[in-house]
């Protein structure tokens, strides 16, 4: 296994559970939010987030994997800012 798909992991790892926290929560924040939806959110998060790791120590190929993490790092700055 090459070195740079464990970095990319890792690094999209750690983005996607910030992700997977700032999902529950803002599911939470809704006025009609139960916690068996902030539950379903999370699972289908952090589901969504196995799948592209394990894609990501697979298949996916090197530009498509920098792109998947940066988006990811765009995603967590600019959700971070907004909040």
């Amino acid at each position: 296994m090459d070195a740079w798909r464990v970095v990319a992991t890792v690094l999209l790892g750690v983005n996607g559970l910030v992700l997977v926290l700032l999902t529950m929560a803002r599911t939470r924040d809704r006025k009609d939010a139960t916690s068996g939806t902030v539950a379903l959110a999370g699972a289908i998060s952090f589901t969504i987030l196995v799948v592209l790791c394990v894609l990501t120590l697979t298949v996916l190929a090197p530009l498509a994997t920098w792109i998947l993490v940066g988006a990811g790092v765009v995603a967590v700055t600019v959700m971070m800012l907004a909040s």
